[in-house]
């Protein structure tokens, strides 16, 4: 994935996301969303590009932002848009939203050097075909060369078995503040 793709791949993971039991909490309005969304992945994506481990599958009904070890999610640049972005967003949200952000950090294993999926998504149009799994399986075959592990946080619990299919194992839970969804840590060890 190029800076080419970039608009491209913040509109697939919008509409991925569209229904995300976490990501629609955070954003509430359906009316909005679309738009919310689009702002949103968009820090993440330009922040991902740079590293060289964002990938889409050719067609582009899948696409996975990996940051590699030891390197932040965001720049420091996005990472200082996202407060002032949230309350412009969401509003009196922003509150719950950053200390959702906050849990995220709390939860991220630190201790041995891993790659993070960031986000995988599948665009609507081509879900049920296998797509965002086979280019999950793809990427984790690259780690396995290398040797390294992998960690992401499921915000669909609907997922968890099918990271655990590709190696994950769920090592903690956590929620978003007042109630909200519970999301999964889960940790794969490179196979072989």
């Amino acid at each position: 994935m190029t800076e080419a793709d970039a608009e491209q791949v913040v509109e697939l993971f919008s509409l991925a996301f569209f229904d995300d039991p976490t990501w629609s909490w955070a954003f509430p309005d359906p009316d909005a969303r679309m738009e919310q969304y689009r702002a949103w992945w968009g820090l993440f994506v330009r922040s991902a590009i740079p590293y060289g481990w964002t990938r889409m599958t050719e067609d582009g009904g899948a696409a996975a932002l990996w940051i590699p070890a030891g390197e932040p999610e965001l720049s420091a640049e996005d990472e200082a848009k996202v407060e002032p972005l949230l309350r412009e967003l969401v509003g009196p949200r922003a509150d719950d939203v950053l200390t959702l952000l906050e849990r995220f950090e709390a939860h991220h294993p630190h201790d041995t050097p891993h790659h993070y999926l960031s986000l995988l998504g599948t665009h609507p149009d081509h879900r049920g075909q296998g797509k965002g799994m086979a280019l999950l399986a793809a990427n984790l075959a690259q780690l396995d060369e290398l040797g390294m592990p992998a960690y992401l946080e499921s915000s669909n619990r609907a997922n968890d078995r099918r990271y655990e299919r590709a190696g994950f194992e769920l090592i903690g839970e956590f929620a978003a503040p007042g109630g909200g969804p519970t999301l999964g840590s889960m940790w794969r060890e490179p196979a072989g």
